[in-house]
């Protein structure tokens, strides 16, 4: 008779947790992975601002197959390089970006630009009164 299982055994992974592989991650997924850390992103930010499931950002750093050609302009553009440099693994990561204020505030404005025209234009004229109190003060 065999021994009996213990119930933690019998408990399914939990989804919500990541596993540790230890697979060696290839060149061009691991030079992905160093140019989303420089940028101070997580995996969820990445794929949120380049508007993928962060299990697609997962895999590209998981593998050595760059993204679509699609995604690899936008991908470029968040991270602040070029496209070259994403494709490039020999590339130098570009110096570590700080967050702050200012990446916030560029990032409600970036998210501002999806909202309808009209409250696009209520945030334009709140931040220009904003700017011309402090100026005037």
């Amino acid at each position: 008779m065999p021994p009996a299982e213990s119930s933690q055994e019998k408990r399914p992974y939990p989804a919500a947790m990541s596993r540790r592989t230890t697979r060696k991650q290839p060149s061009q997924g691991a030079h992905l992975a160093a140019l989303r850390k420089a940028a101070e992103l997580t995996q969820a930010e990445l794929a949120d601002a380049v508007g993928v499931p962060q299990t697609n950002i997962a895999f590209w750093e998981f593998s050595d197959k760059p993204p679509r050609s699609d995604i690899l302009p936008v991908l470029a553009r968040v991270l602040d390089v070029t496209v070259e440099a994403i494709l490039s693994p020999s590339t130098p990561l570009p110096s570590s970006r700080k967050r702050g204020p200012r990446g916030r505030l560029l990032k409600a404005f970036e998210a501002a630009t999806a909202l309808p025209k009209r409250q696009q234009q209520l945030v334009e004229q709140f931040v220009s009164t904003l700017l011309a109190q402090r100026k005037a003060g």
